[in-house]
């Protein structure tokens, strides 16, 4: 397992990039693939009302969330690509965008401090 995280702007968002072996969440509607590499991570925008409020730099914006969609992939190099393009998607659109987002790959023990 590994994760993919993403910070700009004093907020960060990370999500996981499940490997061969390990079980994915499953939930209703996702889909299965039977893909090797499975990324999760949660998708948001920025909403006129309701929402949550949240920080982002020197702004405050109310940000809405998408529920998790899977993603399967074949490779662990095409996985950890597009989690890393998925990260730096939602920061900008946020309106934080290019070298900002500062994204690392990470293993659960070393998040964990």
């Amino acid at each position: 397992m590994l994760l993919i995280q993403g910070s700009a702007g004093g907020t960060t968002l990370t999500g996981t990039l499940y490997e061969p072996g390990e079980d994915a969440p499953s939930f209703r509607g996702a889909p299965d693939d039977g893909s090797p590499y499975v990324w999760v991570c949660d998708a948001f925008y920025e909403v006129e009302s309701g929402g949550q409020m949240q920080q982002v730099g020197s702004r405050e914006l109310r940000i809405a969330f998408e529920t998790p969609m899977p993603r399967g992939f074949e490779s662990r190099e095409r996985a950890i690509e597009a989690a890393k393009e998925h990260v730096r998607t939602q920061f900008a659109r946020l309106g934080v965008v290019g070298d900002s987002v500062e994204v690392e790959v990470l293993e659960p023990e070393a998040a964990e401090g």
